[in-house]
């Protein structure tokens, strides 16, 4: 129980963090971080893990958001049903340029994601836009039905839903990072000539990690449908391949929480900075410089050791007053 209760008390205590915070902020800001961080986990598992740097990922996104959108719009009423296509299409669109990208590195991986990006957004702008609608989208609010126990059609309802999404998901990531697959990931990035010695197979470890972040990724998009009730190429737009990337290096790549704390300060500042200032992206950027100029660790890689110290220190002084009582 006491095992358990540590594994777990982490993930609960950020997600009832956050949980307090829609009691100050506006539901929509927090729905957004919620969204925002399911989406930068893949990138942030490659980047910190696996060692990719990938623009790609609106790609992976757009087509978890158009699968639950052609449902809605031109089949079906089930936002469970659409959420669920939108996790098959990431699957099998990553395992169909999966066995490709991952036999690249270093900028060729970053190049070709982007070059993926605008293949999609074109595609979905362009050439399907019979289907699509082009640049006006797809508009299926009215067409989501209202589901039994949690209504995710509901601003509110929804929340709840993608708290507890999001919980999972980073369970998840947590127990990746705890298992020899997870060790496996980190030695491909540090030394893939050993990881191969020891005779595991670095394309099949870097295609399985592939594979499970571009799938959050489209997880995050077909929510981002549901959330919205419309989808169109922007969703795309080559103008935000950084984004993702950004945030986890905010965060701080390769962290647990990095990707929940990175989208929460870029979300905050995006929203408190482009009333103030129209370039809001130019403060987002002397920020980065001056995280990797410290460092490379971000906000969350800054604070989690000195957070950590201070913890095991509160705890040493509290064991050693109880054992100076007994005697």
């Amino acid at each position: 129980m006491l095992n358990a209760l540590k594994w777990w008390w982490g993930i609960l205590l950020a997600f009832s963090l956050l949980a307090c915070l829609r009691l100050f902020a506006p539901l929509p800001f927090v729905n957004e971080v919620l969204l925002f961080s399911i989406y930068t986990i893949g990138c942030n598992f490659l980047l910190g893990r696996v060692g990719f740097i990938s623009f790609g990922q609106p790609a992976y996104l757009a087509v978890g958001a158009y699968a639950a959108a052609f449902y809605l719009y031109y089949f079906g009423t089930n936002p469970y049903v659409a959420i669920l296509l939108g996790i098959v299409a990431g699957v099998i669109v990553s395992l169909a340029v999966g066995p490709l990208f991952v036999r690249l590195r270093s900028d060729y991986f970053a190049l070709v994601n982007l070059a993926l990006t605008v293949i999609v957004f074109y595609l979905m702008q362009k050439v399907l836009a019979g289907i699509t609608k082009g640049d006006n989208g797809l508009w299926f609010l009215a067409n989501i039905a209202s589901t039994p126990l949690l209504d995710i059609s509901r601003a509110d309802q929804f929340f709840i839903f993608a708290l507890l999404v999001a919980v999972a998901i980073w369970a998840f990531y947590k127990y990746l990072d705890d298992t020899l697959y997870g060790a496996c990931c980190l030695a491909t990035k540090v030394n893939e000539d050993k990881l191969h010695f020891l005779g595991y197979s670095n394309f099949r470890i870097r295609l399985l990690a592939f594979v499970i972040a571009n799938t959050t990724t489209a997880l995050a998009g077909a929510m981002y449908a549901i959330y919205l009730g419309l989808v169109s190429p922007e969703i795309a737009s080559p103008a935000r391949a950084a984004d993702p990337v950004v945030v986890t290096i905010l965060g701080g790549a390769g962290t647990l929480y990095g990707p929940l704390v990175g989208a929460l300060a870029y979300t905050g500042m995006k929203d408190v900075i482009s009333k103030l200032i129209g370039n809001w992206e130019l403060f987002i950027g002397f920020l980065l410089v001056f995280i990797m100029l410290a460092g490379e660790k971000g906000i969350w890689g800054t604070l989690e050791p000195r957070l950590t110290k201070a913890l095991f220190r509160k705890r040493d002084v509290a064991s050693a007053t109880k054992g100076r009582a007994s005697r």
